[in-house]
């Protein structure tokens, strides 16, 4: 049965389409069929991070619109045989969508034995961002640990658990994940940062993934590469984890403590 994920939050440049992007690499990696369109009509990052921006020739609007099929606008990832990009338009407005279009494309990919659809949401509450949520069944609500992140995140889990098309028909809640993102233990220890239990408690979320703050999510965007792609990095690491639990495995949280200070660093202040 397919499930369709919706990667969401209040606010922009928290990483949503790094971890779309991320999500679904991950599950493609575990031999899941998996669909991941860009709901951000206008800018078009996703094909970017995923490094297919040179294949699009159709996208998102042109399938709703009837310009093209469905097969023609889905670019098949290089590196996963499993995977597909429906990229976003670049040249349309957000008018361009429309609840019975999405609703058309996310049938065909259902129908077409899809077992995830991951939608990269727009940050916000405006027509995109609550049509990327409107059909889903799981919601992974992104959120830095900052104080500003964390309120407009609450916002978007008022609009999932009311507008969306489950709370309309009264079929169950939207299945709701945190995933805090450039998460520095130094920082939380220095009262700089709010810490996982802080965040925990304002949203009343379980968190699905904690990724700590690196310069390998700028070096894999610049690569067009997803940055879990990178098996030396604890960010990719933190992904594979969060991708785990999303699937129903139990793994304790890494990388949310300062590293403990070896013995000569204790002794001279390193």
């Amino acid at each position: 049965m397919t499930e369709i994920i919706v990667v969401t939050s209040g606010k922009g440049g928290v990483g949503k389409t790094t971890t779309s992007a991320s999500i679904a690499c991950g599950l493609a990696q575990r031999g899941k069929r998996v669909a991941v369109i860009d709901f951000d009509i206008g800018l078009r990052n996703l094909d970017l991070i995923m490094g297919c921006e040179r294949r699009v020739v159709y996208d998102f609007v042109n399938v709703i619109q009837g310009d093209c099929t469905l097969k023609q606008a889905l670019i098949k990832d290089k590196r996963q045989e499993t995977l597909f990009v429906l990229a976003a338009s670049q040249t349309r407005d957000k008018d361009a969508l429309t609840p019975e279009g999405v609703r058309r494309v996310l049938d065909e990919l259902i129908a077409d034995g899809f077992d995830f659809i991951v939608c990269d949401s727009p940050a916000g509450i405006e027509k995109g961002a609550h049509l990327a949520m409107y059909y889903a069944d799981r919601a992974i609500v992104v959120v830095n640990p900052e104080v500003s992140s964390v309120r407009d995140s609450d916002r978007i889990l008022g609009l999932l658990a009311s507008k969306t098309h489950r709370a309309e028909q009264g079929n169950g809640d939207v299945q709701e994940h945190l995933l805090l993102t450039r998460y520095s233990p130094q920082r939380v220890g220095k009262g700089e940062m709010l810490s996982v239990e802080d965040v925990k408690e304002i949203l009343g979320l379980d968190v699905v993934g904690v990724i700590p703050e690196s310069v390998d999510v700028l070096s894999a965007s610049n690569a067009g590469t997803p940055v879990i792609l990178n098996e030396d990095s604890t960010v990719a690491q933190a992904y594979e984890d969060a991708v785990a639990r999303l699937l129903g495995e139990t793994l304790p949280l890494r990388f949310v403590e300062e590293p403990k200070k070896g013995f000569f660093a204790r002794v001279f202040g390193g």
